[in-house]
């Protein structure tokens, strides 16, 4: 006889013993010390590539930079695609990876692109600033605090924060922290240009006299017999007086820059992206946690900074918690961990009702064991407890106890038979144990392409097969080494005479078996007629990427006609702050002005910075409030903000996608493009359950074109580069210097007093200095031209890009709006010119490359499965019966979705996939059985009936406690649908293994003149 693992521990039961404590220790300890998150970590492969050249055109911009960096960018390994984002004078480039790309190649990837780009930065033209390179896109800042300042400048409230910063930055656990809504400072040195003409000052004569005063160089040092001595020369700014105070020659006299100038602090002119907290103006700080640590104990120990910080602030400056990732984690594990509750209680009631007190109380021992180990090796393993491994715990709760039930009613039935408690421990291993392991890694294999899917979702859910791979093969290993040890101290032989009469539940069962069997050719039959039907109501099923998020935020995107300024953007956002005043469901809210909110949330679809953008999160008092909230500030918007495109929305759940519905229209020409934008969005208009069909950029901007005489310019001594410099100057400002002030380094910009510096209505009177003194109006050498450009332009792989998006109609997913348009769309498309195409974005493309991530994993499910399958039962026959029960679970997971109307997503995929394991585990065992039993010379039929019945009750109570285990998950958002999904198709499933395989088998297999090989 082989080696019995069971015999062993029973001979070693100290041995065993000791190690069953030191794996409760060891759960126990990890338990406390794993990660906690909100989701799972993934990498967000895509890198944002940044360049500027001031002052060039939109078109320069595009052909000079954008198209030089694309083309170098093009040749970056493992590219998925590349997406700019052009301005004039600014290009901003994403490079996105492929799915498939390994965190390593990432990285190794990131470097590449970085050395490229340098051995190319000589090819730009002369002037561009960069190019900057930005991989840190995905870092998730789950702490968010806004400071309010009343009474207090703002650069008051920036040194205090600053100082917070300096102490948040200590706290354990930290990464980093960023600043929020801080303007910068700005000394301005304003003058008029007449005034400077009549007193013969030169421009840049007073810029280098401003400049040299304030450079920073060595003066030298003296070495003495005893010590260093290094120089210093004063004369460095300290402050904006120190300007003012400067004097310097003209014309043989000393003038005070104070005498020709105004000099005064202010901030950055048009100010930088704004924050704001409530709706008062504020500096945020987003805190930002190192991989690998514990969100939990980061908001704890912040929350302890932030009371020493806060006791320490003067009055009139508060310090308020706008995002707290810690309390939404502790929120959603103490849900899951009730949920992982409510299914252990679920499946110990289950295994006491069937098996009774004693074989219960093995099991029930037996869930503690597997959860210690499990947490022991996650640690290990470095997986945190966050959505998706919490929800994997639950899924495979049910699954890990199959094999200790298995083991248990083994052991009472030889007990039964009345053999020795030794005799009858070790018997499960000998006549399960390959067939519970070969059942196991079929169902492992089942969530192989969890596991594997090279894809941003497949990442996401990668701890979903992490964890229900260490759950069952460590079950495995307590049904076979510890439960055997326990039921030898627990459970007890029969009383002598006791029945051995079987139930009546059994007695029920095996008459319709054999019913069935008799009238087989009805019966497999009649299963394929129902499993067609299935497969003719799967397109009735509604399809869906992931779930909104249940979390109590609402995002609300606030945007501008594109050539807006963020002054129109501010006063918009300004407007709807005075929306949610007062509002009875708003918790909190913060606001982004021009940019989006930062990522505060993984999932977040992060916005570019845009001055015709804002962003708001408004915290809801829960998700009831949420939906309310949601229908007025929709109202609201469209009435009261006509010129705005607004969208309302909850956070999303796996890899963010932006607007649901999205069109790409593709093609050389930007006119052309717009035309079939146009009339694309018309067709996407026609459906009621399209929501706010817009673009991502469409609108032309007005740009004022001066044309230079350069006859009558070079006869004044202008050139166009003195005209530029001069305009720039007294419009924008040029910075000349900087003053060194504390941590901060202020820009001193030279500009025009505000009644000179131009406005729309002066600039033809714009006085341009030239030589001898005298000033000129700019009309006297140029003429104005208005033109329209465009303010931004997406490319797609170099080609111009315009998509047309809209939202969906509450209740309506994304994919029966795509479905319907469908038609239209193609029409459409047959219409466009040669080297124009409309492409399919949004929810609908990530879905379809998710799930082709998750198909292409599966021919390696299949030959695992396969190869599985062929090692426990050596005859292809028995292999092609115990494949053709897999597919019937579809039936049931059809009638659950349809009924309970719940959406076949991604994850209620995942699910089907991993299903198929669990159903052919079952039938494995149950094929093992026949073939035992046809061992010991029962024919066909009779092996069949006493087979099945032998495995009835430990395939039906696991089905069972499954089904009844997951009831606790499938109320929820996210992993509802595959809880659903699940609960049918393994009920069902189930009941076919019981029927229809038997009767599939006698229909097969023909009585042989001996006896059959076991084949276990």
């Amino acid at each position: 006889m082989g080696f019995n693992l069971s015999a062993w521990a029973i001979r070693q039961r100290s041995l065993v013993i000791y190690f069953m404590l030191i794996v409760v220790a060891a759960g126990l300890f990890s338990y406390f010390r794993l990660g906690r998150s909100e989701d799972p970590s993934f990498i967000i492969k895509t890198m944002v590539v940044q360049a500027a050249w001031p002052g060039a055109s939109m078109e320069d911009t595009l052909q000079q930079v954008t198209e030089r960096l694309e083309r170098t960018l093009q040749e970056t390994s493992h590219l998925d695609n590349l997406r700019s984002y052009t301005r004039p004078g600014v290009t901003t480039i994403f490079v996105a990876l492929d799915g498939a790309s390994t965190a390593a190649e990432v990285k190794d990837t990131w470097y590449q692109v970085r050395k490229r780009v340098a051995d190319m930065r000589h090819t730009l033209p002369a002037g561009v600033v960069g190019p900057g390179f930005n991989d840190e896109f995905g870092d998730t800042f789950g702490l968010i605090y806004g400071f309010t300042a009343d009474g207090f400048s703002h650069r008051e409230l920036r040194d205090y924060v600053e100082a917070a910063r300096s102490k948040l930055l200590q706290v354990p656990d930290v990464s980093q922290i960023q600043i929020l809504g801080a303007q910068d400072e700005r000394i301005f040195v304003e003058f008029s240009v007449q005034q400077l003409a009549a007193l013969g000052i030169d421009r840049s004569a007073l810029v280098n006299a401003l400049r040299s005063q304030n450079v920073v160089q060595p003066s030298g040092t003296i070495q003495t017999g005893d010590e260093k001595l290094a120089l210093q020369v004063s004369g460095a700014f300290g402050s904006e007086q120190d300007i003012a105070n400067i004097n310097f020659a003209v014309n043989g006299r000393m003038l005070r820059l104070s005498d020709i100038a105004t000099v005064r602090r202010g901030f950055v002119d048009p100010p930088q992206p704004m924050f704001r907290v409530n709706g008062e103006p504020a500096i945020g700080l987003a805190i930002a946690m190192k991989e690998g640590g514990d969100i939990l104990a980061l908001g704890a120990n912040i929350d302890r900074a932030m009371k020493a910080i806060t006791a320490e602030l003067p009055i009139g400056i508060e310090a308020q918690l706008v995002a707290d990732q810690a309390v939404t984690v502790k929120s959603a594990i103490a849900e899951f961990m009730e949920s992982l509750w409510q299914a252990i209680a679920i499946i110990l009631v289950v295994s006491f009702l069937a098996l009774g007190v004693r074989p219960g109380l093995i099991v029930a021992l037996s869930i503690p064991l597997t959860l210690a180990a499990v947490f022991a090796i996650m640690q290990l393993a470095g997986i945190d407890m966050q959505r998706i491994s919490l929800g994997a715990l639950i899924i495979a709760l049910a699954l890990m106890v199959d094999d200790a039930m298995t083991t248990t009613d083994a052991t009472i039935n030889r007990l039964a038979l009345g053999e020795p408690k030794e005799v009858a421990a070790v018997f499960a291993f000998k006549a399960y144990a390959f067939a519970m392991l070969a059942g196991t890694l079929v169902t492992i294999a089942g969530f192989v392409p969890v596991g594997f899917a090279a894809s941003s979702a497949g990442e996401y859910t990668f701890s979903l097969f992490a964890v229900v791979t260490i759950a069952l093969l460590v079950s495995w290993v307590v049904a076979v080494l510890f439960a055997p040890l326990m039921g030898l101290a627990i459970l007890k032989a029969p009383a002598p005479g006791a029945s051995t009469e079987p139930g009546r539940v059994m007695k029920l069962y095996r008459g319709f078996l054999s019913a069935a069997i008799t009238a087989r050719w009805i019966t497999i039959p009649a299963t394929l007629a129902i499993f067609v039907v299935a497969l003719l109501l799967v397109p009735l099923i509604p399809s869906q990427f992931f779930p909104s998020s249940d979390r109590p935020e609402l995002l609300v995107d606030i945007s501008l006609p594109q050539n807006a300024s963020i002054y129109a953007t501010e006063d918009a956002v300004k407007r709807f702050d005075a929306a949610l005043k007062g509002d009875p469901d708003v918790e909190r809210w913060s606001t982004y002005v021009g940019e989006g909110a930062i990522r505060f949330y993984l999932p977040l679809n992060a916005q570019l910075p845009n001055d015709f953008f804002a962003q708001a999160v408004v915290v809801a008092k829960d998700v009831a409030s949420r939906e309310r909230l949601q229908d007025r500030l929709e109202k609201r918007l469209a009435e009261e903000f006509p010129g705005v495109i607004g969208r309302v929305y909850p956070l999303e759940l796996g890899p963010p996608v932006g607007w649901p519905i999205q069109y790409r229209v593709i093609g050389p020409d930007l006119g052309q493009v717009r035309d079939i934008a146009y009339k694309l969005a018309a067709v996407m208009a026609s459906e009621p359950t399209a929501r706010l069909v817009n673009y991502d950029w469409i609108e032309p901007a007005r740009e004022i074109r001066i044309r230079v005489n350069q006859d009558e310019a070079r006869r004044l001594g202008l050139s166009t580069e003195a005209i530029g410099q001069v305009l720039n100057t007294m419009i924008s400002g040029a910075p000349v210097t900087q003053v060194r002030d504390d941590i901060y380094l202020v820009d001193v910009v030279l500009r025009a007093t505000d009644e000179q510096r131009v406005s729309l209505e002066t600039l033809r009177t714009v006085q341009v200095p030239i030589a001898g003194g005298r000033t000129v109006p700019l009309s006297q050498f140029a003429t104005f031209d208005y033109e329209q450009t465009y303010p931004l332009v997406w490319r797609r792989d170099r080609v111009p890009s315009l998509t047309v998006q809209a939202d969906v109609a509450e209740g309506v997913l994304p994919d029966e709006v795509v479905s319907v348009l469908q038609p239209k769309v193609d029409e459409l498309a047959k219409t466009l010119p040669a080297g124009y195409r409309i492409e399919t974005g949004g929810t609908v493309e990530e879905s379809a490359k998710s799930l082709a991530s998750v198909i292409a994993v599966v021919p390696v499910m299949l030959l695992i499965m396969l190869t599985v399958l062929m090692f426990q039962l050596r005859r292809f026959t028995l292999v092609g019966m115990v494949l053709s029960v897999a597919p019937l679970g579809l039936i049931g997971v059809v009638l659950a979705l349809l009924l309970f109307n719940r959406p076949l997503g991604f994850v209620a995929i995942l699910g089907i996939l991993a299903l198929i394991g669990m159903i052919i585990k079952n039938a494995v065992i149950l094929i093992g059985q026949i073939e035992a039993e046809r061992a010991e010379g029962r024919n066909v039929r009779e092996a069949v009936i006493e087979a099945s019945a032998a495995r009835f009750r430990p395939i039906m109570l696991t089905a069972v406690s499954t089904v009844l285990g997951m009831i606790p998950i499938a109320p929820t958002v996210f992993w509802g649908p595959m809880a659903f999904a699940i609960m049918g198709g393994l009920l069902v499933a189930t009941v076919l293994t019981l029927i229809f395989l038997p009767a599939l088998y006698v229909t097969i297999v023909r009585d042989a003149p001996g006896p059959a090989k076991a084949s276990s």
